[in-house]
């Protein structure tokens, strides 16, 4: 009698069970491993190309323009975060234009600085004063605005101090004014962009000299060259005059002497002291004994009287003259002090 034949056969291993039998425990164990780093850097990567890029929206802002800024934001639901310096406020790149213009339509970033946008919002029945003081303002943050332009300008205040304007001449003040310039690190104004900026600011306000503009840096040294004293520096301009005037002279001196002595035989040297100050003076003169034709009359007195009997006299400048005679009767013609 044959044996039965069993009901189920058992299955193939697959093959990958085959190749993990093969292996020895530290090999599957490494071989694990490898498979995490990969599964780790393929979700890497991904989250990365999923990562919107971002790109500086503003930056130096202020605490309060920050804020509001922020807030904007959130409203909006857009992401942001703020550069490692904390100097930039970086938003996605594909919303950086949108929401640029978004914020300008609410009037942000508002900066610390006003403009002649003040005058826009003047109220009905403003005193005069408060109308000069919204424009001096407006003067200065204009001025200041101009300043941060330039490469090496952080940031910049201005303070202008305009007199009252007066009839008298003598009375009349000039104005100045002062410049707080605050320097990005490791820049540096040389003596023309000082002047630039002195200039700037004496064309920009009536009748003010560029003698009466300061600057200062944020570390309180004085940019502006002084107007006063033995050791007032000079301008560029000034200092090419001088250099020009000293090397004249010098070939002069050389020119004079090399035939005596040899061309190779003379050497000169000429340091030139320039006085550059300036002064202004005003005379007017009266000429009490010019032609009648080109004589002016600065003052004309005359008093008439009728006495009792019709007769008139006259009297100018103190001497009484007879109608009738043709005669005088003043005291100072007999001491030769008429002033007829």
């Amino acid at each position: 009698m044959a044996e039965d034949t069993p009901s189920s056969t058992q299955a193939a291993p697959s093959p990958l069970a085959q190749v993990l039998g093969t292996l020895s425990s530290r090999q599957k164990v490494s071989l694990m491993v490898a498979l995490a780093a990969t599964l780790s850097l393929i979700v890497g990567m991904w989250l990365w190309g999923a990562t919107p890029e971002y790109r500086v929206l503003y930056s130096n802002l202020s605490d309060r323009d920050g804020g509001a800024i922020i807030d904007s934001l959130q409203q909006q639901n857009i992401p942001y975060k703020f550069s490692e310096g904390g100097g930039a406020l970086l938003v996605p790149a594909d919303k950086v234009h949108e929401v640029r213009l978004h914020l300008a339509s609410q009037g942000l970033p508002k900066g610390s600085l006003v403009g002649f946008e003040l005058m826009e919002n003047q109220k009905f029945g403003t005193s005069q004063f408060l109308e000069q003081v919204n424009y001096q303002r407006a003067l200065e943050g204009e001025l200041a605005r101009s300043m941060q332009t330039l490469a090496a300008v952080q940031s910049a205040r201005v303070h202008l101090a305009l007199p009252k304007p007066s009839v008298f001449v003598k009375e009349q003040l000039k104005p100045s004014a002062s410049v707080v310039l605050t320097l990005f690190p490791g820049h540096a104004l040389d003596p023309g962009q000082v002047n630039g900026i002195i200039h700037l600011v004496s064309s920009s306000v009536a009748d003010m000299p560029a003698k009466n503009v300061t600057i200062l840096d944020q570390s309180g040294s004085l940019l502006s060259p002084t107007r006063e004293g033995a050791d007032t520096p000079l301008d560029p301009s000034q200092i090419k005059y001088v250099r020009q005037i000293e090397q004249d002279y010098i070939k002069r001196i050389e020119a004079i002497v090399s035939p005596l002595v040899g061309a190779e035989n003379v050497h000169a040297q000429i340091t030139a002291d320039i006085d550059f100050s300036q002064a202004e003076q005003t005379a007017e003169t009266f000429g009490p004994n010019q032609p009648p034709n080109q004589a002016a009359v600065r003052s004309q007195q005359s008093d008439e009287s009728r006495n009792a009997g019709g007769a008139k006299s006259g009297r100018r400048s103190g001497c009484i003259i007879e109608p009738a005679t043709g005669s005088s009767h003043c005291p100072h013609c007999y001491t030769g002090k008429c002033s007829k």
